[in-house]
Formats: C-alpha cells, structure tokens, sequence
C-alpha cells in the first residue's frame, strides 16, 4: 500500500523493498517456537499484551525512520510484537472450545482479524491522504497500544496445563511425526506464497503488468481484502459442514490447493479473464490457515497446540520471506522500463513458487492415491470384455485412507 511513497521518499528498488517486507516474515518464523512454548505456559492473555507493546513500538520508530536500516529494525520489532497475535487466537480457541468445532472457531477468528487487510487498503488510502505514511503509523502504533491494554485488563485468564520440562522431546515428537512433514510442505508454500502476494507484489503487479492506475489497484485491494474475510469465513462453514458428513478437512484443503495453482496459473500465462478473479482466489487460499491448522490440532493434544501450530507456522513464514525477497531479486534482472517491471519477469517469480507447489501437493496426495482400491475399476473393465468375469466392487463400508496403513493408529 505504501511501497510506491515509501520508495519514492527514501529512494528503495525492488531488493531493497522485497527484503524489508520479507524481514517481517523473517523474524515471525523464528519467533514462532519460543512464543508456543510461552503461551502453552503462560496463556494468550500476558503473552499477547506484552508483545503488542513492542509492536507499537516497532510502528513508532518505523514512522519515525529515515533510512533503510532504521525500518529494517522497526519491522522487525513489529514482526515480534504480532507473532503470537494469530496463535493466541488459535490457543484460545483449542483452550476453550470443542476440536469438532475447531475449524469454524477458527474461520471465525481469521475472518476478524482479517479486517486488518481491509483497512490497509482503501481506509489507509484516505488517511494517507492527510498525515502521509508516516502518520499512518504513528496511528497504527496507537491503535496498537490501545489493543495490548484492552487485551491485559479485559481478556480472562483460564488455568494453563504446566508441562513438566520435557519441552525438547515434545517439540522433537511434533517435528518427527510424519503426518506433520505430509502437510507442512504444502501448508507453508501455498499460504506462505499467497501472504507474499497479497502482502506485497499483487499491488505492483496490477501497476506493471496490468496497467491499473492508483484508484483502480487501490478498488481492487480492497476487494481482495474482504475476499480474506469471507474466505475464512467460506472456508471455515465448509470444513465444518464436510465434517459432519464424514470427509476430512484434508480433502478440502488439497482442493483448495489445487484451485491456487490453477489462478496462479492463470496469471502466469496471462488467460483472457478479469484480474480480479484468479486474486480472488489468492485471497482465500490467504485464509487457508483455517484449514491446516485445523489438521493440526487432530494431531496434537491441546496442551501443546500452540508448539504444534507455532511448528507450522515456521515453515509458513519461512516461505513466506523467501517467495517475497525471491520475486524483488528475480525482478531486478530485468531492467524497469519507464519505471515498471515488465511482464515475464513477474511471470518467472510466479513460476517458480508455483513448480514448488506442485511438488508438494503431489508429495501429499500421492500416498493418498496409493491407498485407493484399484482393483474396482480393473475388474470392471475386465467384465466388459468378458461377460463371464465377475465384478468385484466397492461397497459402502470400503475404507479409503488419506494415511499409510501403519499411520492409522497414530491418526
């Protein structure tokens, strides 16, 4: 929202830009770990408020800044200060509610705090117009402050479990489980991808290679923006809703999957469709934690949800950092011409997050393949060759397992 002002002001290319948003990213996924174990310990409530403070901090000094090192700190403070800001909800939510009713809690949850996005958008639009960026976070570290004391006087405490001090070997058991490496990798190179996009090239994008002017990219970031809401929203109702009728938020999500990297690809190869479609759907996958960290916490007993979700969330923001400083440093191989990137270089950015992508959805969905029955559709053909071949089918009771046969005990 501020990348052109920002590198306007302080004279910033596309690196440069890449990495001060990627730093972000960068200190989320290494604070994740540390900020598991303390609200498994300590509760949402005194983690929560106290980093906020150093977020507002963070919003201070970035307003305040006036070169690339001084906002490089400041983001960083700011990715501290907000790192435990979506698992406290999601340690809240495993705390206080039944897990059957995990991924709507959790649709719920992200659908709120999705309202962010969609004040950076046409919102910070209007307020930039009188106090510039600089006052926009000087606001944000207000508003920001204001949250941490209503969190610390407002928000009950319920009683923590106090795990004995055998958090390496419970860290260790979340990293070793192998359902855990069959998720991950498709959890963090999707959402991670679609934070990046949204966060940050989908403005440039729309400038460069769609040709938007400043009103229209700012119209359609809000649109994408409330498509985050609802998409949680959408996507936290369905999973709720499959559930009860027996199919597995793995399923939905592997769909969900699928449909980003046909609009990723749809970009890519530029198909005669309006922009806002396939970034719709970027939108919604942004949302997508609703999905996979519902899977999570069928994984893990509540006591260590949020270790278990900060583990995912690593690789998240881990991803996150390298597609958003990968595409800055794919983009300055080619020259900018009149000031903007042209297509294909935004097009080999994009291509290369999508190849990583498909190999981990297939790394996920192949073992499920491979415990389909086969032998329904053989023996069918079969018959209508030769009449005399019985049929053998598939009745109602077949079990089709998204694990390997020795996993089913630990599912």
């Amino acid at each position: 929202m501020i990348s052109g002002p920002l590198s306007a002001e302080l004279g910033l290319d596309a690196a440069n830009l890449g990495l001060l948003t990627a730093v972000y990213f960068l200190v989320l996924a290494g604070a994740q770990i540390p900020i598991g174990v303390l609200l498994d310990r300590f509760g949402p409530r005194r983690v929560q408020s106290v980093l906020l403070v150093v977020a507002a901090g963070g919003a201070a000094l970035f307003a305040a800044s006036t070169g690339l090192l001084e906002l490089l700190i400041a983001r960083a403070m700011i990715g501290i200060g907000v790192a435990a800001a979506l698992m406290a909800g999601l340690k809240a939510i495993v705390t206080w509610f039944p897990r059957e009713r995990v991924a709507l809690i959790n649709g719920y949850m992200i659908m709120l705090g999705a309202l962010g996005a969609v004040t950076a958008t046409a919102p910070a639009e209007w307020l930039m117009g009188y106090s510039g960026w600089r006052g926009l976070f000087e606001l944000s570290a207000a508003a920001t402050l204001a949250a941490a004391l209503l969190i610390f006087l407002a928000v009950p405490d319920k009683a923590q479990l106090v795990l004995p001090q055998r958090t390496s070997l419970k860290l260790g058991a979340i990293y070793r489980d192998p359902r855990f490496w069959r998720i991950a990798p498709l959890s963090a190179s999707c959402i991670g991808s679609a934070w990046s996009l949204q966060g940050l090239w989908a403005a440039p994008w729309l400038a460069d290679v769609e040709g938007f002017n400043r009103e229209a990219l700012i119209a359609q970031l809000f649109l994408m923006a409330i498509a985050v809401c609802l998409g949680a929203l959408l996507l936290g109702t369905i999973a709720d809703r499959l559930r009860r009728r027996g199919i597995g938020t793995e399923t939905l999500f592997a769909a969900v999957v699928a449909l980003f990297v046909i609009a990723e690809l749809a970009l890519i190869m530029r198909l005669p469709l309006p922009s806002l479609l396939p970034w719709i759907v970027v939108s919604i996958v942004s949302a997508a934690t609703v999905l996979s960290f519902a899977i999570i916490a069928e994984y893990f007993p509540s006591e260590l949800a949020a270790r278990a979700n900060g583990s995912l969330n690593v690789l998240h923001f881990g991803w996150a950092f390298v597609v958003q400083y990968g595409t800055g440093l794919i983009l300055e191989q080619w020259t900018p011409q009149d000031g903007h990137y042209p297509a294909i270089a935004y097009q080999v950015a994009f291509a290369v997050s999508v190849a990583v992508q498909i190999v981990a959805l297939a790394w996920f969905v192949v073992p499920w393949l491979r415990s389909l029955d086969w032998r329904a559709p053989a023996s069918f053909l079969r018959a209508l060759a030769n009449d005399n071949v019985p049929v053998e089918t598939v009745t109602a009771s077949t079990e089709i397992r998204m694990f390997e046969p020795h996993e089913s005990g630990e599912w």
